[in-house]
């Protein structure tokens, strides 16, 4: 084998990986930042919120069909061309003159971002043996939280200087990211059809992955809110403590993955929405510092918790599996996106409604949507994926 071509597929597989943090970067920069950007602009902190918002909205609604188009434009292509859209948006971002352009740039960089993650994922399901696929989308599940861990930190570092610089680093990343593309390999279906992708267990992981993220995940404006309102904390330290989240999704995410093959998608999803739902009620009542930041950090182990059992269930099936596991991540950054909508008034109205409310809806709508299967049906019609001694069998014929 060609040794420089070798070294060429290494690169572009750590890519995948390393691509991972880019949407959960991208969509929560300006989490820790929102005062700072509010006041370049005569906003208010929660009108800044809407940066949150004008991205997630585009990048969300594209996931839909993306998967399934990038499937047949190719993913190399797809990737690389997302990859120099997001950069160009980012960097003027960075040097916006009005909010209204901050807000259209933010929904450019989404949109571009939306024929990325799918591709990824789809691209790992295609090279990693069935038997692994737990483990390496635990290990993607980390690169993501990655993302989510240095995008407060970043920023609220920057932004003691200028918040313009954390959109300069993006444009950097993205570019990089571009020049190392993705592995090719074999498309394991042509010109599949949107219609594929909607079937029903997808849905049903789409609609829990829309509340699992939208009410733990999408979450870290509103525990900036009362970082900064019950605490007094700055820009730089707001970012600190909300960089606990990431880093606790980083080192539990391939335990979670080990977790889901051995005891099953839904038991994994269930344990991580209740849980997921004390700590947020602990958060909004909690006097303590300490308390809030270790809470909000657990909550990002919850958070991996639903994910990696969610992707790991729709890449199992063997159609459309990119469409697929783009409906489930659009769904999942749709309630990012209205997360703020939904409950930044409710934060102005009550701070301890603002988390019980999250809290409640992780209770009751995962078991309800989640139906446990009769014993031996197959995993595309189920949400309970077990490791046993005779699939194991099975596999291995």
């Amino acid at each position: 084998m060609n040794p420089r071509r070798l070294a060429e597929g290494r690169l572009a597989r750590a890519g995948l990986y390393a691509g991972g943090f880019l949407g959960p970067f991208g969509g929560a920069m300006t989490s820790s930042i929102l005062p700072e950007i509010g006041a370049d602009f005569d906003r208010s902190a929660g009108e800044a919120a809407a940066t949150l918002s004008y991205y997630l909205l585009p990048f969300a609604g594209l996931l839909l069909v993306s998967g399934t188009l990038a499937q047949r434009w190719g993913p190399q292509r797809t990737v690389r061309g997302a990859y120099v859209v997001y950069a160009a948006a980012s960097i003027l971002c960075a040097v916006s003159w009005a909010f209204p352009v901050l807000i259209g740039l933010r929904a450019v960089q989404g949109a571009a971002n939306a024929f990325v993650t799918p591709v990824l994922l789809g691209a790992l399901a295609a090279i990693v043996p069935k038997e692994r696929l737990g483990r390496t989308l635990g290990l993607f599940a980390s690169m993501q939280a990655a993302g989510q861990t240095s995008a407060p930190l970043v920023s609220g570092l920057v932004a003691e200087a200028s918040w313009r610089w954390a959109f300069v680093g993006a444009a950097a990343v993205a570019t990089a990211l571009a020049v190392l593309g993705v592995p090719r390999t074999e498309a394991a279906e042509k010109r599949p059809s949107l219609r594929s992708a909607f079937v029903p267990t997808t849905l049903r992981a789409a609609l829990v992955a829309f509340v699992g993220w939208g009410c733990l995940g999408g979450l870290g404006f509103l525990v900036a809110f009362r970082l900064d309102d019950a605490f007094g904390l700055g820009a730089s330290q707001r970012g600190v403590l909300l960089t606990g989240f990431g880093v606790a999704g980083f080192l539990a995410a391939r335990f979670v993955g080990r977790a889901v093959d051995r005891f099953g998608a839904r038991t994994c999803v269930l344990g991580a929405t209740f849980a997921g739902a004390g700590l947020l009620v602990a958060i909004g009542t909690a006097p303590s510092l300490v308390a809030v930041g270790l809470c909000w950090a657990l909550t990002g182990a919850c958070s991996q918790g639903v994910l990696v059992s969610l992707n790991t269930l729709v890449l199992s099936t063997g159609a459309n599996r990119g469409g697929a596991v783009s409906v489930v991540q659009s769904l999942r950054f749709l309630g990012g996106a209205v997360a703020p909508l939904a409950f930044v008034p409710l934060y102005q109205a009550s701070t301890v409604a603002a988390f019980v409310v999250p809290a409640a809806a992780l209770v009751l709508v995962p078991p309800a949507v989640l139906q446990r299967e009769k014993p031996g049906q197959h995993v595309e019609a189920g949400l309970d994926v077990e490791q046993t001694g005779e699939t194991e069998r099975n596999d291995g014929r």
